[in-house]
């Protein structure tokens, strides 16, 4: 019997969204931007000690094989013909720090990843080294000074580890976030891998001068960062190398950016004044500024939105930062194990419909903005012996929308035009619960598109649009019409308000537990200092998740 014959396609692109949690590819039509197939793999997070977050870089890299694998097999069986394909997009995790061999292509240390907290005594030795009235990291940076970004963490791998020293020394060593080490080693690796980033990840490493749109010497002699192992920078938008292994061998690798403006794009937001939420590891608000830098007097960050071309303009947002959001859900599931899949979370929070009072403020990585309080932690507050897991999981939700609601309150001051509703994507935004409290907590409609994987979306528009590639029209009449599905506010203004002064209130409590010698020890020796009636999480929670585990009613 004749092989069945495969389907004609118009052209194809492909997407990989590396995630804090999660690698996936996606395989998009380039005509309709219809997702046609695609796989996801988890990834594991490592916790060496308190405020530490790492990766195996080589975990990351092979998960990104398999998923290209997987989903091209999905397509075969779908009778779509894989040399369809043109182009492939990477978006990524931002911050996250790698450092390599350039010769074996080995990972010298595991990937320090952007919730670690390890440079906290970093961060405070080197404030005092700015100016008061100069303070020259942000004002070339965009961004404050802060464990969350590469430089630090850079900063700390070359101090702490001998082999990094060593290939520095010996000039072996390669710097990287983590689209860096995936273009490297998609493209050759150790033979003849290309070593580049592009402007919205590197504007995300300290070292990056977003003016002019390079590394700047000024910054990384603040940070005592050698020049010569940091990738060269690129457009979001241009053929950087061909794949060299692998289904897709020969593909070029044509697109890249960080993850948020991998989705400001694929939620279209090309004008002045549009903005996003994006529901993923954490929560992250950001409004497109057009080609001025606006920067905040209300805790945002002020980064590129995106350079779709290297004769492009480049195009800058602000952006409001949530360390924590959908690693509520991780944390209820793995840490205590009331939940056994995250999407449970929807679930148990039907079930009551509220948190009777309880309010739970996941600061498990400090305060991002509008506070920037590294020395914030998680509390859980309100409770009483009528508070179950179902009440928790409430409080869970409602902490990202109110999260969300203190950047919506910063964006709106800093820009002086109210946002009229928010535009969401995200793995999250499937949680019709939690997208209903968004809309309540805000008191505007929220809008999700049909098709929320729009990360790797604006990843594959990028790769499918470059030069030389060719099959992604950018031009707004070209770009396909998305189907919407809308939340409006279902609870009056006056009742959002308590609720959320009540929110502003725990997080007041949240703040100051933590001194640099306790986090570079890992004493957790606080809890005599805790007030009455506030709980640690990790453990009082654990006492509810045991309870219910239990079978105690």
């Amino acid at each position: 019997m004749a092989a069945m014959k495969k389907a004609v396609w118009a052209p194809l692109v492909g997407a990989v969204d590396q995630g804090t949690g999660s690698t996936r590819f996606l395989v998009f039509n380039s005509k309709t931007a219809e997702l046609l197939s695609h796989h996801q793999v988890e990834i594991k997070q490592e916790f060496p000690r308190e405020g530490w977050v790492e990766q195996d870089p080589k975990e990351i890299l092979q998960s990104v094989y398999e998923c290209i694998e997987k989903t091209c097999e999905k397509l075969g069986q779908l009778n779509i013909d894989i040399s369809n394909i043109k182009a492939i997009g990477v978006s990524n995790q931002r911050e996250t720090t790698v450092v390599w061999d350039k010769l074996t292509g080995e990972p010298l240390y595991n990937a320090v990843v952007w919730l670690d907290l390890r440079t906290q005594s970093t961060v405070e030795s080197l404030s005092k080294k700015i100016p008061g009235n100069n303070n020259f990291v942000k004002s070339k940076t965009g961004l404050p000074l802060s464990t969350y970004f590469s430089a630090v963490k850079l900063h700390w791998l070359l101090e702490n580890v001998k082999k990094i020293q060593k290939a520095v020394k010996e000039d072996t060593a390669l710097f990287g976030t983590i689209d860096s080490w995936l273009i490297w080693s998609l493209t050759g690796g150790a033979n003849g891998g290309v070593h580049c980033t592009d402007v919205t990840n590197a504007s995300r490493t300290m070292l990056f001068n977003i003016h002019s749109l390079e590394w700047d010497k000024d910054l990384c002699d603040f940070f005592d960062i050698p020049m010569k192992i940091l990738p060269n920078i690129r457009s979001c938008s241009e053929i950087y190398g061909l794949m060299k292994s692998g289904t897709l061998e020969g593909v070029p690798i044509s697109g890249c950016l960080g993850d948020q403006s991998a989705a400001l794009v694929g939620q279209m937001c090309f004008q002045d004044g549009q903005a996003k939420n994006t529901y993923g590891t954490g929560c992250f608000l950001l409004c497109n500024t057009g080609h001025k830098c606006v920067f905040s007097d209300h805790g945002l960050l002020t980064t590129v939105a995106y350079k779709l071309g290297r004769d492009k303009p480049v195009y800058y947002a602000l952006e409001g930062s949530v360390a924590i959001a959908g690693a509520i859900s991780r944390w209820l599931r793995d840490n205590l194990g009331i939940i056994k899949t995250s999407e449970e979370i929807e679930k148990l929070a039907k079930e009551v419909g509220t948190s009777y009072g309880c309010y739970f403020i996941p600061a498990f990585s400090g305060l991002y903005a509008p506070y920037w309080d590294p020395s914030a932690r998680g509390i859980i507050c309100g409770l009483t012996q009528f508070t179950n897991k179902c009440h928790i999981a409430f409080a869970a939700l409602e902490a990202v929308c109110f999260q969300t609601r203190e950047i919506w309150d910063a964006m709106n001051r800093d820009c002086g035009i109210p946002l009229s509703h928010l535009q969401v994507d995200g793995g999250m935004t499937n949680n019709k619960i939690l997208m209903q409290l968004q809309a309540d907590i805000l008191y505007v409609p929220v809008v999700k598109p049909a098709m929320p994987e729009t990360t790797a979306l604006g990843a594959a528009m990028a790769a499918g649009a470059a030069e030389g590639v060719g099959v992604w029209s950018l031009e707004p009449e070209d770009l396909a019409a998305v189907t919407m599905e809308r939340f409006e506010p279902q609870i009056n203004a006056e009742e959002s308000e308590i609720r959320y002064a009540t929110w502003k209130k725990a997080v007041m409590k949240s703040m100051g537990w933590v001194t640099t010698q306790s986090l570079e020890s890992g004493d957790p020796s606080i809890f005599g200092s805790l007030p009455f009636g506030i709980f640690i999480v990790s453990s009082i929670v654990m006492l509810i998740g045991a309870r219910y585990m239990s079978g105690i009613p």
